[in-house]
């Protein structure tokens, strides 16, 4: 018995009907089968209604979810649906090539088993699979692309999502996220797919002997670690005065484990500690809400060890090690960063280093998404640096550097980042390198250590320089069904949002990304926008501060960037300005949220 996918009259007219069909349809396991029944056996209308009201959607980065059977969970038969969808467009897009995938996953429940899926899969396609023979963060799954010479790639992983999570993140030959035209042909082909059994799956043991399957291992790895060293900015000043700063880290039972201590190792940063409890992979992620180093609750023990071992400073990373955290003292007062300032320190450390050495290359340019501080344009200006903007995602910040070095090979690249602690310190792999990020983060901090110089000194210095830039991110969570409609709601309504004011401050411009326009309400002008479409809001005030509003694309949230900046009086009076004005915001937006 085959399950057709699609829902209508001709599958079922509710989600029980629908999960009676699952329950029955022998493709899948018994236990799987047995996981349906039991629900419908209990009569749990209320998780059948969350499991199947809608279908789990790959989206143009892929697809994340609650681990479960269920159309509108993730489960085995859904990563291998994705990817014969991803096969189907390799072999379109190259047909009579000897096609490769290359596999990556993370420390969560079932991801080693999604590779292998994944794999056999592949093998089932006549395509060669690489997958790496232990865990590793995503910029080697880029990495391996790129080395194999692939034509895409998957990471299993659902990033920082909590425990009960897990994805499928879909790359293409350049190593980066899917982008135009093949997001939508990948999409289209998994909305195609209506029967679980079209899908080509091979043995992966049989496919392992054949060599259709290969295991990827520490000499590919090597070759990533090597090209890294080659972006140390002061790498004498590592090897001379390496054991001068002492650094805290913790992968947070995810993939960072090896990467960090062989970036410390090779780098001569000898003064290091890793939070024990919490360097081995688990995928329950025990000591943790969830696993994200953007909280201050996930960095809860590498602070502890910090004040223990009288650290300089504490770093996290998450499950497949894409994004950093950091945490520091200051006069005894555990200090946070967000994901703007670390990458305005980390960019301007880049722009400092390269231009005092001369290796600052001629047509330089940055970039970085249209949420992510403004404060990095006006550092950019400063070293004759040019900097572009794309949408929220690294998977846009990977396509324009694709676009641009077909279009201007002139052009050479230097840095990106997204406020979401998201950077690239160079552009051999094509997303974001928590590895990289590191590496380079560990270096500044032993920079700015023999400077005697700590990391607020050093943004003050920043801010002293280019004025005071502040952002902060609210978001609100709403779950399920209910949730998404609620969502589309808070944006419909700011979306009829027309010229006036918010909070006594004037609207200039609204850019709507969806509608592709820019609106400009002191000359009446509309302009079009240079960005693909997407469910993104943008207000722009007379007074140069921003709000920007867009649904989280992996995330059951809607995310507020509110984007101020001070210019007059002491740099106190800026920041207590821009502090109080953000607090008015938030509370502005949580009513506004809450009346949708």
């Amino acid at each position: 018995m085959a399950l057709l996918i699609e829902r209508g009259p001709h599958v079922a007219t509710d989600t029980m009907e629908l999960a009676k069909l699952w329950a029955k349809n022998t493709y899948f396991d018994s236990a799987d089968r047995a996981e349906i029944q039991k629900l419908i056996d209990d009569n749990d209308t209320k998780e059948i209604e969350e499991r199947f009201y809608k279908d789990l959607e790959f989206g143009t980065g892929g697809m994340r979810a609650i681990l479960g059977m269920g159309s509108n969970r993730i489960h085995k038969y859904a990563v291998r649906k994705a990817t014969q969808a991803m096969c189907d467009v390799v072999a379109e897009s190259y047909p009579g090539q000897n096609n490769s995938f290359a596999i990556c996953y993370d420390s969560r429940t079932f991801s080693f088993e999604f590779a292998k899926e994944v794999a056999s899969v592949v093998a089932g396609n006549g395509m060669t699979a690489y997958i790496y023979d232990r865990l590793n963060p995503v910029a080697l799954l880029s990495w391996s692309i790129r080395h194999h010479k692939c034509k895409a790639g998957v990471m299993i992983t659902a990033s920082h999502n909590p425990t009960d999570y897990n994805g499928f993140k879909a790359y293409w030959d350049d190593g980066a996220q899917l982008t135009p035209p093949y997001d939508k042909k990948v999409i289209e082909a998994y909305n195609g797919i209506k029967d679980f059994n079209v899908i080509k799956t091979a043995n992966f043991d049989s496919e392992e002997s054949a060599g259709k399957i290969v295991w990827v291992g520490k000499d590919v790895e090597d070759t990533y670690y090597s090209m890294l060293k080659k972006y140390v900015i002061n790498p004498e000043l590592c090897a001379e005065k390496g054991g001068d700063v002492k650094l805290v880290y913790t992968p947070i039972h995810g993939t960072g484990l090896h990467a960090a201590q062989r970036v410390f190792e090779e780098m001569g940063l000898k003064n290091n500690y890793i939070v024990e409890e919490q360097a081995q992979p688990d995928s329950k992620f025990p000591t943790v809400d969830s696993p994200n180093p953007e909280n201050p609750e996930a960095l809860a023990m590498a602070v502890e060890l910090m004040k223990k071992v009288g650290a300089d400073v504490a770093m996290g990373t998450d499950p497949d090690t894409d994004r950093l955290g950091v945490a520091f003292l200051e006069k005894g007062e555990v200090r946070y960063l967000n994901g703007n300032q670390l990458a305005v320190l980390m960019l301007n450390y880049v722009l400092t280093g390269y231009s005092e050495q001369g290796r600052l290359p001629s047509n330089p340019y940055v970039i970085k998404t249209i949420v992510t501080s403004e404060l990095q344009t006006a550092i950019c200006k400063n070293f004759n640096v040019e900097i572009l903007n794309t949408l929220t995602g690294f998977k846009w910040i990977c396509g324009k550097i694709k676009e641009l070095e077909k279009s201007n090979p002139e052009k050479n690249y230097v840095f990106s980042s997204e406020e979401s602690f998201g950077y690239l310190p160079h552009k051999e792999v094509r997303d974001k390198d928590g590895v990289a990020s590191l590496a380079l983060f560990s270096e500044m901090m032993l920079w700015y250590k023999n400077q005697d110089m700590n990391l607020v000194q050093a943004l003050d210095k920043i801010y002293d320089q280019y004025g005071f830039f502040h952002e902060e991110l609210l978001c609100m969570n709403y779950y399920g069904k209910e949730g998404g409609e609620k969502i589309q709601r808070i944006m419909d309504n700011f979306r009829a949002t027309s010229d006036g004011e918010i909070l006594g401050e004037k609207i200039a411009s609204l850019t709507d990304v969806q509608t592709g326009k820019l609106q400009n309400f002191e000359t009446n002008e509309s302009t079009q926008l240079d960005l693909p479409t997407s469910n993104v809001l943008g207000f722009s005030f007379k007074s140069g501060n921003k709000l920007w509003i867009r649904p989280s694309g992996t995330e059951p949230k809607v995310k507020f960037y509110i984007m101020l900046k001070e210019s007059q009086g002491t740099l106190a009076e800026k920041k207590a300005r821009a502090y109080k004005k953000a607090c008015e915001v938030i509370e502005y937006l949580k009513k506004e949220s809450n009346r949708a």
